[in-house]
């Protein structure tokens, strides 16, 4: 018979620390939970053979072991777990738990069945960390690249009110709306981008096959060449001569403007440049409002306080300038002012969210109001996704339509010119 000392909480959420005698690690668990305790940690507290009782020491088996170095290196291999594997993993733990599962065996289960390796590693540490008596919210903060705090603390909550299954499915939901708005965008953005393909495509084409064959054809016929077709002449030649190093500093400019923008006072800078752009700004002001409805009505419905709540939803803000304005209207709601009142010192919500907000505090119907707000603005955050995808393409293809015109008029021109050159000449 071992001894094992052990730290959990009762049912009442007082913690409780002592120790009990079990045959095993996994018997003393079960005699835990048999009360009715939550249990943070048990380590063996048994002396070994033939020396004095020493202090308890965690043990950790060698899966574990080996994980904490992973972590502690960096976990670079090929089946390091990373953020994509939030989503599928919350959905199959969803899956089992649905079933009548607990957390524990859920993730146990996992651990064996899953084949994808990323999936299967995050898996098998998750299960390496529950067998040692961990929770499954403790769990997951072991990784930071895949669970970010929001979704541990609601876990967690989950955890402590026994509504874990539909906590999942809270974030589940979140997680897949916010997914599909990047899918949206992406997509939004594939049709420019081939448009620009395309178009320079054709430009290089003129440029470089029908205009040295024209402009030989020109020159062997003799005569003046008009204006325009001197200016052809010159770009395409100075495109030929050049063209390589101005794509290099395009390149060095490019990394060089992403290296400032990743510095702290470089990206408040560019953010702020960002909101000032015609399209671009209304578009950041609507994905600041749907992250910070979707993100605290999730976690207000979960249980997390109104203050801890708020902390994290300002960390789900992406545009600085939003999240220090965010920053102190957090401030002004902790010392007591309305949550709509703070926000609209900040300048960042538009009157009618305001309005929106401010009836459903006076209601007590917060959380349904920010669902309403999110679902508002996932609407018009496609709609603004498809104007900017209509603006962008009329753009490009009107500077394409402007240089092919400026080229076939530059084209007759010299035809033309020396046509007339002839006729003269006869």
């Amino acid at each position: 018979m071992s001894r094992f000392a052990y730290k959990a909480r009762d049912s009442a959420g007082n913690p409780v620390e002592s120790a009990i005698d079990a045959p095993t690690r996994k018997d003393a668990l079960r005699l835990l939970s048999a009360r009715g305790l939550s249990v943070a940690a048990v380590v063996d507290a048994s002396p070994a053979p033939g020396t004095a009782a020493a202090a308890p020491q965690k043990r950790s088996t060698p899966r574990a072991q080996e994980l904490a170095a992973e972590q502690a290196g960096g976990a670079r291999g090929a089946s390091a777990p990373r953020r994509a594997e939030t989503l599928p993993f919350l959905e199959s733990l969803h899956d089992l738990t649905s079933s009548g599962l607990s957390g524990g065996e859920a993730v146990r289960l996992l651990s064996m069945r899953i084949k994808e390796p990323r999936l299967r590693t995050l898996c098998e540490g998750l299960w390496a960390r529950l067998s040692e008596g961990a929770p499954l919210s403790r769990a997951m903060e072991s990784y930071p690249g895949v669970f970010d705090s929001s979704t541990t603390n609601l876990v967690r909550a989950g955890e402590a009110t026994g509504s874990l299954n539909d906590t999942l499915k809270r974030l589940i939901d979140l997680m897949t709306e916010q997914k599909e708005l990047r899918t949206a965008l992406l997509t939004a953005m594939a049709y420019p981008v081939v448009i620009v393909v395309a178009s320079f495509g054709v430009v290089m084409f003129f440029l470089f096959f029908l205009l040295p064959r024209l402009q030989t054809l020109l020159h062997s016929l003799g005569g003046k060449m008009p204006l325009s077709t001197r200016i052809l002449i010159a770009l395409a030649n100075f495109t030929l001569h050049y063209g390589l190093f101005v794509v290099i500093a395009a390149a060095i400019g490019i990394v060089a403007a992403w290296r400032w923008r990743e510095t702290e006072a470089g990206r408040e800078k560019s953010d702020a440049w960002l909101l000032r752009l015609p399209v671009i700004g209304p578009f950041i002001g609507s994905q600041t409002v749907l992250d910070f409805s979707q993100t605290l009505g999730v976690l207000l419905q979960n249980g997390i306080t109104a203050a801890e709540a708020l902390r994290m939803t300002e960390r789900q803000i992406k545009n600085r300038v939003h999240r220090r304005a965010f920053d102190g209207a957090i401030d002004r709601v902790l010392e007591g002012e309305a949550l709509s009142t703070a926000l609209g010192r900040t300048g960042c919500f538009p009157d009618l969210v305001l309005d929106r907000l401010a009836v459903g505090e006076n209601t007590g119907n917060v959380v349904p109001c920010l669902k309403d707000i999110a679902t508002t603005y996932q609407l018009k955050i496609s709609r603004q996704l498809n104007m900017f995808t209509k603006v962008i393409a009329s753009v490009i293809l009107g500077a394409v339509f402007v240089f092919v015109g400026f080229i076939a008029i530059a084209m007759v021109m010299a035809v033309l010119q020396v046509s007339s050159s002839f006729k003269v000449g006869g």
